[in-house]
């Protein structure tokens, strides 16, 4: 077959997969959260396989113990998150006058005469924002139910996507065995080591990331509600939570952190500080320990590329590209930086000699 027919025979099919995946979003997230979970706890199973357990036997038990630790989790923390939430949602338009009145006396004392200029403007954005909260968090809940099915999002999670995850897991080896009887022969060791390639990338960045969000969340949570932050619980487990996304979940769970301990602890600055010092203490934990340590060199993803693909996928997707974002972003990477490795070994770039001009390898001028 030449190559012009193959790449649009791929391309073809790239093309009627991201088809079916848009016409369908609406009733994937079981089966993409299941197969999600299936790759996250496939080595597990794989190693009680190895001790000679029935795969089966092994598959259900390590379900079984992770769905137990969730229900635990849930039952503990579920009550008190909710409670913050809606403390939160109940408070939040005093909070925000209140914090509004500590901006507004702080630049005042800043700016004195000149503070009149901008007051007006200040005023009235601070103000709309109060006002408006309430019918902005009703906009909120009611997209959400609207768009996301909540209800038959977390019905179809808890029902649906353990028994996907289960027999993905019992079935695992033999579905990678059956897919790789179906590669053309010619280039099998290439799409093998190609896949490879995915696999060590979206593992490292997944199942390292994640633990490092577990670690972020409980040592956030447990930080700030020492500190004496109100709702430090929630906002703790949620920049947790939001630090699969570098950086970005750090910065907001430090803007939002830092916002509630300015309007609760104000004239007061010690325990700002000390909320400032747990954000930094947990970026300096992340960026010296658990990123190296826990996920390694190996993701290949850089965070712009990261958070690039999550906004794309998630708007062309929703929650079902909320899941894939990942996995397809490091599958893209590892093909481009393929694609490009043979761009540079190809007559189009070295040119008709196989190599660079001296005077180019140099970095000098052409001739």
């Amino acid at each position: 077959m030449r190559v012009e027919r193959q790449v649009l025979f791929w391309l073809s099919a790239a093309l009627a997969l991201i088809l079916l995946v848009s016409l369908l979003r609406g009733v994937l997230f079981p089966f993409v959260a299941g197969v999600a979970a299936a790759y996250f706890l496939n080595p597990m199973v794989d190693r009680l396989a190895s001790l000679r357990l029935p795969r089966w036997l092994a598959a259900a038990s390590i379900i079984l113990a992770v769905g137990s630790i969730a229900v635990v989790l849930i039952v503990l923390l579920a009550p008190v998150l909710f409670e913050q939430g809606r403390q939160v949602a109940e408070a939040l338009p005093g909070q925000l006058r209140q914090l509004e009145s500590t901006i507004e006396a702080w630049a005042r004392a800043q700016f004195g005469s000149r503070f009149p200029e901008i007051e007006a403007e200040f005023v009235r954005a601070t103000r709309s924002i109060s006002e408006n909260w309430t019918s902005l968090a009703a906009w909120m809940a009611a997209s959400l139910w609207n768009q996301s099915a909540a209800v038959f999002y977390f019905l179809s999670f808890v029902l649906v996507s353990p028994l996907v995850a289960f027999y993905l897991l019992v079935d695992w080896p033999a579905m990678l065995a059956k897919v790789d009887g179906w590669l053309p022969r010619d280039h099998a060791p290439t799409i093998r080591r190609l896949a490879g390639e995915i696999h060590e990338s979206v593992a490292a960045f997944i199942r390292g990331q994640g633990a490092v969000c577990l670690i972020l969340g409980a040592f956030y949570a447990v930080a700030l509600s020492a500190a004496g932050l109100r709702y430090g619980l929630l906002v703790g487990l949620a920049t947790g939570l939001m630090s699969f996304i570098p950086f970005v979940g750090w910065a907001l769970g430090l803007m939002t952190a830092t916002a509630l301990a300015v309007a609760q602890f104000w004239p007061d600055t010690a325990p700002i500080a000390l909320v400032v010092g747990v954000f930094l203490a947990g970026l300096a934990l992340d960026s010296a320990f658990l990123s190296p340590k826990v996920v390694g060199s190996r993701v290949g993803l850089h965070p712009v590329w990261l958070i690039f693909a999550l906004f794309v996928f998630t708007y062309l997707l929703g929650v079902v590209g909320v899941l894939i974002a990942v996995p397809l972003a490091a599958a893209i990477g590892v093909l481009a930086r393929f694609a490009l490795r043979i761009y540079l070994s190809s007559k189009v770039y070295q040119g008709r000699h196989g190599a660079p001009e001296p005077a180019l390898a140099r970095g000098g001028p052409p001739p």
